[in-house]
This record gives structure tokens, sequence and C-alpha cells, in this order.
């Protein structure tokens, strides 16, 4: 592992015990062990190598996002969405404390910039893996297939923020219902 992403890798631990607010370049470098105008040559600030914690969290959710993709099975529509809500529920409501700290009031536009971050990123693996898929065996009766998704990843995760007890049922149908997904099986 680089220094750089000793760093990043660093930074998330403290962010995780300390949180965001409580956590100090001062506190980063010693961590690492080092002085801090070698964090200075990696990072401009600490908002730079926040935004790289947030990447590395994007990168964890892709990385669940792939997994769920890679063991779905292939035409089963209702299989694919009934692993995926346990995916977003796991990504969305992991309790670490920085998730806590970004999801306040004070980190507003920091997790406005992490949310739509992971929908862009979310919805681009998405077109261009499942989407695809998914439109060798049924019609795609979406337009705007990219933006559909972005819309719907956020608006399904202000949604379980808000309705964290709401039934994987409805969470499924509400997604199936907005991209018009075909929930029968296909015909082999």
């Amino acid at each position: 592992m680089g220094r750089r992403e000793q760093i990043i890798a660093c930074t998330r631990e403290l962010y995780e015990e300390k949180g965001l607010a409580k956590t100090s370049v001062q506190d980063i470098a010693d961590r690492i062990g080092v002085a801090r105008s070698l964090f200075y040559h990696y990072f401009t600030d600490k908002d730079a190598v926040t935004s790289a914690v947030l990447d590395s969290y994007i990168e964890d959710f892709l990385a669940m996002l792939k997994i769920w993709n890679d063991r779905r099975v292939e035409g089963d529509v209702d299989g694919a969405l009934d692993t995926l809500v346990p995916v977003l529920r796991q990504a969305l409501f992991d309790r670490g404390s920085f998730r806590r700290a970004l999801a306040s009031r004070e980190n507003a536009a920091l997790y406005i910039d992490f949310i739509n971050r992971v929908a862009d990123q979310a919805a681009r693996y998405i077109v261009t893996t499942t989407v695809q898929d998914y439109g060798r065996l049924h019609e795609i009766r979406i337009d705007h297939v990219y933006e559909s998704f972005y819309v719907l990843i956020l608006g399904v995760v202000g949604y379980l923020r808000t309705h964290p007890d709401a039934p994987d049922a409805v969470i499924e149908d509400i997604i199936a219902q907005s991209l018009h997904l075909d929930r029968k099986r296909p015909k082999a």
C-alpha cells in the first residue's frame, strides 16, 4: 500500500473512531507516524483527504454492487430485487461514526456531494452491466436510462433514510414500477 493509500485508510479509521469534526490533520499525521508536511505532499487539506475517504466508501459500495450483480440469476428480476434491497440497506445504515457525522446538518453539503457521487457511479455501473443483461431478455421501457437510475437511487436512499422500517417488498415494488420492469421470467 502506497503512502497516499495509507493516509486515506488511516483517515477513514480516525473518522470512524473520533468522527469527522474531531479529527485533525495532526491526528492523521500522528497516527501514521509522519510529519504534517508529508500529509500536505499528498493532500492540499483535510477536505481533500475527506473526498478521498468518500471515494473509498463509494468503492466499497460499488464492490458490493458488483458482488450482487455477479450473483444475480439472469432473467430472475424478483430474485435480483430481493437481494438488492439488503445491499442498499447495508450500505446505507452502516453505523460508523463517520457515516453518522456525514448525515448531520453540519455536514449537509458534504453528504449531498457524497450521495450524488454514489448515485452517479452506481447508475453508471448498473447501466453498463445489469441493464445490458436485462435488455437481452426484456424490453427496456424507460427513456434516459442513466438519468432514471440516478434519480431512483437518490430517491430510494432518501426514502430509506426517512423510513428505515419500510418493508423490503415496498422498496422492491417502487424500483420495479419506476423502471417498468417485467417481473415475469422470460420463456426459455
